[in-house]
């Protein structure tokens, strides 16, 4: 789209990340994140389903992503889209936990939305902090209240938090997955390691884990991409590493998913 701008900034301070999406259109698959994600929605209405259910979004709503939510949203209307997120890696979690409550332990937020948060205000002070670069250690003051607020409200811990059994045939064949990312894997391999049927599995491993397998693959994939970019690894050095069959695919379905070409996302790790 000839007007969006899309842009991503790390904050070395808090270590975690801001996108700004402004102008989009673009629909994202179903996948997931390795990391807590917390955003808002500036301008336009968004479709979104997470673990099987259905909600229409709009400016004051303020969604919540715990790692490995299955997620997909998509425009309602013609009106582009304007959002704001940050993106925070598990341990960063779990040390403003510690920080906030003296407990060990990584929340899970029991809702993917809060419909016309007070949050949203103080969540865009935050992003707008970090994407100005801002050093005042009033964006860490601001971060551990939005912590704060949410998991003494809208937060289990992920122990007592988990509501769905994944049986032992998928939960081997989810490890065989994010052990062998980078190889050509195939369907056949799968069902033998599950000892099920080909289409048995794939309907059996979508019911319990939300998410196809091979969509399963990609999201791993584009999560460990994320990682060998921050170390500064070239963009054909990356995608042979995680299993792409060329740069071209890897690029492409990196800016499918995450919303930004690898290029982009590699540059903020650049001093």
């Amino acid at each position: 789209m000839q007007n969006e701008v899309r842009t991503i900034c790390f904050d070395a301070e808090l270590n975690i990340e801001a996108y700004s999406f402004k102008g989009i259109m673009q629909k994202f698959p179903n996948h997931f994140h390795e990391y807590y994600v917390i955003g808002f929605i500036e301008s336009g209405q968004r479709h979104l389903s997470c673990k099987n259910r259905e909600y229409n979004i709009e400016p004051g709503d303020l969604t919540l992503f715990n790692p490995g939510d299955n997620h997909t949203c998509e425009q309602i209307d013609s009106r582009a889209l304007d959002y704001c997120c940050i993106n925070i890696q598990q341990e960063i979690m779990r040390k403003a936990v510690f920080e906030i409550t003296g407990k060990d332990y990584l929340p899970y937020f029991k809702e993917p939305v809060l419909f016309h948060s007070d949050l949203v205000s103080t969540l865009r002070e935050l992003h707008f902090m970090v994407m100005s670069n801002e050093k005042d250690f009033k964006k860490e003051e601001i971060f551990l209240f939005i912590i704060q607020q949410l998991i003494s409200e809208h937060a289990d811990t992920v122990s007592s938090a988990a509501s769905q059994e994944i049986n032992a045939e998928i939960y081997a064949v989810c490890e065989y997955l994010e052990e062998n990312y980078m190889k050509n894997i195939k369907l056949n391999e799968l069902s033998d390691l599950a000892g099920l049927n080909k289409y048995y599995l794939i309907r059996s491993f979508t019911k319990q884990k939300g998410i196809s397998p091979y969509s399963y693959l990609e999201t791993i994939r584009i999560s460990k991409a994320k990682k060998l970019l921050e170390q500064g690894a070239s963009l054909i050095d990356v995608a042979f590493q995680t299993g792409f069959a060329d740069q071209s695919h890897f690029t492409n379905f990196f800016k499918k998913l995450i919303g930004l070409t690898p290029k982009q996302y590699k540059n903020i790790f650049i001093k």
